[in-house]
């Protein structure tokens, strides 16, 4: 097996590259269209055939970028399929293959509402789902609810060992455990769903009053 971490130094935004190297099949999580270049080369370094591209979440549905990830040549599988752009849908519980190894789809909305997460071995690859004050694109999460259920309800009742890689780094990490986010989380750790909820929306009025 071959794992690899891009990290963008501008965004902080992470893509993670998972391939078989004796089937020669690889997943990209979360590629950028700005790194269009350097991925096919790692692709091609190894000799590696590209099955997926799979996004956790998104902000925009920006044409440009999505025409630049339809240029790795495999199709670009997301949370949502909007009409005319170049994306697939996929759903909870779906389980793709590479090679000998697979990747289960877990959906777990909030932070935008068709956030997704990938599992593969002992790894959860959850994007921004646990970002909450820390995402450098939004200051609060779309849906504060749904975020509370998707982290308690599937996140955190992972195995405590269950590596988690997000979307952005955040003190220069890139990983964490599912058992040190349930301890430590500043957002979800010994709080119930009322306390959250009120600490989301209080995420807002402090962005904007930032930004007066």
């Amino acid at each position: 097996m071959y794992f690899r971490i891009l990290n963008d130094p501008n965004s902080g935004a992470l893509t993670y590259l998972l391939a078989d190297t004796l089937a020669r099949e690889a997943v990209l999580i979360d590629p950028q269209g700005s790194d269009i270049a350097v991925l096919q080369a790692l692709l091609s370094e190894r000799d590696l055939h590209l099955g997926w591209s799979l996004r956790t979440h998104h902000h925009d549905q920006s044409l440009s970028e999505l025409d630049m990830l339809t240029q790795l040549g495999a199709p670009v599988l997301q949370g949502d399929q909007p009409s005319g752009l170049a994306t697939r849908f996929v759903a909870e519980g779906v389980c793709l293959p590479f090679g000998d190894e697979f990747i289960r789809v877990l959906a777990t909305p909030g932070h935008t509402p068709h956030c997704l997460s990938f599992s593969w071995r002992d790894r959860l690859f959850c994007g921004d789902v646990l970002a909450v004050d820390a995402c450098p694109h939004q200051a609060r999460p779309q849906q504060p609810q749904l975020l509370w259920e998707s982290v308690t309800r599937k996140v955190f009742t992972l195995p405590d060992e269950t590596l988690l890689f997000v979307g952005h780094e955040r003190h220069a990490r890139a990983v964490s455990t599912v058992l040190e986010q349930r301890r430590w989380h500043p957002f979800f750790a010994g709080v119930t769903r009322d306390d959250f909820l009120t600490r989301a929306a209080a995420l807002q009025e402090d962005n904007r009053a930032v930004s007066v």
